[in-house]
């Protein structure tokens, strides 16, 4: 007789899914952290002390490089989009029919502004 109808679990014994890739349980990394600094690369010491200032004023953490060759090109992007993010917007909640207007007259919404 074939076992595939008496045997209750898997037949081979898988590793935990973060093991081998699969899932970050974990939170995600933040970066501009002290952990996870961002990598920006300048072209002149007058513009890292620039990044410098603009990162101080972010109160965040950056490693800051200098690239003198021939040719280089400046990467700021990292601290640009951190910079640039927009906040959390928030909806204000219309009340229902039943609750207190916001107009101030003690009323039910439905009776007054509604």
């Amino acid at each position: 007789m074939s076992d595939k109808f008496f045997f209750k679990g898997r037949q081979d014994a898988r590793q935990h899914h973060t093991t081998y890739g699969g899932f970050q349980t974990n939170a995600s990394q933040k970066s501009g952290s002290k952990k996870y600094p961002l990598t920006l690369v300048v072209t002149t010491d007058a513009r890292k002390q620039e990044v410098e200032a603009q990162v101080a004023r972010a109160k965040l953490y950056a490693n800051i490089s200098v690239d003198t060759r021939e040719g280089a090109v400046e990467s700021i992007t990292e601290l640009t989009a951190i910079l640039t993010k927009g906040g959390t917007v928030t909806a204000v909640k219309s009340p229902s029919r039943n609750d207190i207007c916001n107009c101030g007259s003690g009323l039910k919404f439905k009776k007054c502004c509604g």
